[in-house]
């Protein structure tokens, strides 16, 4: 299992790397689509969906992706971002609700949230890219760095359940471990300006270290969110993984969970800022 997973990790980095940064945006253009394309299909699954209709529901995915593109208008990608914080607002509630037996309301409305999270996600991707290679890659480690620190604070001193019926393994002690990783780094690229230009540099350029450090928090926490929200459309459903794309990984989804709200907030953040 852990060969496997070791393997998928390597063939993952060897198409992503040379996208990022040997390649021209475009071709990062095309790999958005085919992770939007995917995660779509299983997130169909995940709200409920049987039969044609997962496929069905990732081309409607990609149809609200690239129409927003084709309309080549700053104000509708601007609004499709901030729908998606909407969307995750909604998740909350959701989550807040806890575990259910899934109802056709309720697939009902988790395809209207996908439509647009998974777009915005994409565009938001897209969005960093532009403002930087480092400013991308940067967005992503916060959200690495306080998945790694949750995971081994959470394994060491984790005794207080953070979401027990949804994700029993993640407790309280582990998600302020994983915050507390996220700020170091966070603080520490943006001091020493170290691969400038980052998210975190240019959020500390505009607003200083005590913005980026509230900013920070908001970005840990949507990552939280994120991943909550895929394990409790899991549960509901009866599913361990999103799928076996990946395999040892599971799913497109089980990878990107966490930095599908948190791409969409980190670009608005840098426009706001």
């Amino acid at each position: 299992m852990l060969l496997t997973r070791v393997i998928t990790a390597v063939c993952l980095l060897l198409l992503i790397l040379p996208i990022l940064f040997l390649a021209p945006p475009v071709a990062l253009g095309v790999l958005v689509v085919v992770i939007v394309a995917l995660a779509g299909w299983e997130f169909g699954r995940l709200i409920g969906l049987a039969g044609p209709w997962p496929y069905v529901y990732a081309l409607a995915c990609l149809a609200v992706l690239l129409g927003v593109f084709l309309a080549a208008d700053g104000p509708a990608t601007e609004l499709l971002l901030k729908a998606s914080l909407v969307a995750w607002g909604v998740a909350l509630v959701l989550l807040a609700r806890g575990v259910r037996k899934a109802t056709p309301g309720f697939t009902l409305l988790g395809a209207v949230l996908g439509l647009i999270m998974l777009p915005a996600f994409g565009h938001a991707v897209m969005g960093l890219r532009f403002a930087g290679v480092g400013v991308l890659l940067t967005a992503a480690v916060l959200v690495w760095a306080a998945d790694i620190g949750a995971y081994f604070v959470g394994k060491a001193i984790g005794r207080r359940k953070l979401a027990p019926t949804i994700s029993p393994g993640k407790s309280w002690e582990g998600a302020i471990g994983g915050w507390l990783l996220a700020m170091a780094v966070a603080l520490g690229l943006a001091a020493s300006h170290a691969f400038a230009p980052t998210w975190y540099s240019l959020i500390a350029d505009k607003g200083g270290l005590g913005l980026l450090a509230v900013l920070t928090t908001l970005l840990v926490a949507a990552s939280v969110v994120g991943d909550l929200f895929e394990s409790l459309l899991k549960r509901q459903v009866g599913m361990k993984d999103s799928s076996r794309l990946l395999p040892g990984h599971g799913g497109v989804l089980d990878r990107i969970d966490a930095l599908i709200p948190v791409f969409p907030l980190a670009a608005l953040l840098l426009t706001w800022v």
